[in-house]
């Protein structure tokens, strides 16, 4: 009698143990979210468009937390970092509030203009400068340079916005937007009055 239903036992059993291989093999469930995303190669520094952007959706647990769901959250702001195609839009990438995320409290985004305006097209965010102040014209009074700020992160730079930028005014290519306290930023902001300004790329 064992012997009559050995056969098909032993078929059921095989079954269940490749059902439970497969089941093992099977993918988890994974929750993801609908994004925006870049749909070309964007440059830092340009206005997002609608052209520019494209949906995905995407594991949730890879997005960072201010990643754009949907067009109308960035079209219109300004990259303040390069986006390869098919990267997810973060606020944090955007000129604005967003630059300063991660920073110490108390830190505020600097707009300089170098006096060097060729210096801008040399700097890319996240690198660090000293900010040098040059006085004197070399004969009534001796030049002397002083550094009033020290290893200050690039937040942003107008070397890629020729159309009149977030900053407005004339020459936008050649500004850079700095990280750095109220101390320094005191001081920054009253150093064109004084003599030419300098910014000089330092290790971090």
């Amino acid at each position: 009698m064992l012997a009559l239903y050995r056969r098909p036992l032993a078929a059921c059993l095989a079954a269940l143990s490749v059902a439970c291989a497969l089941s093992a093999l099977a993918p988890q469930h994974v929750p993801t979210r609908a994004v925006v995303v870049a749909a070309r190669d964007l440059p830092a520094g340009q206005a997002i468009a609608a052209s520019d952007l494209t949906q995905r959706v995407l594991a949730s647990q890879a997005l960072p937390p201010d990643v754009a769901g949907h067009a109308g959250e960035v079209v219109g702001r300004r990259l303040a970092v390069p986006l390869r195609s098919g990267s997810p839009v973060a606020l944090a990438s955007l000129v604005g509030p967003g630059l300063l995320t991660g920073t110490p409290p108390g830190t505020v985004a600097v707009p300089v203009r170098p006096s060097d305006a060729e210096t801008v097209s040399l700097l890319s965010p996240g690198q660090l400068v000293d900010v040098v102040l040059s006085t004197g014209n070399g004969y009534e009074q001796p030049v002397e340079s002083t550094v009033i700020a020290s290893a200050l992160p690039v937040l942003w730079t107008g070397d890629t916005a020729s159309d009149g930028g977030w900053l407005g005014g004339e020459g936008p290519a050649s500004m850079v937007v700095l990280a750095a306290s109220a101390a320094e930023s005191a001081a920054l902001a009253g150093a064109p009055g004084r003599g030419r300004i300098f910014l000089v790329l330092v290790a971090g």
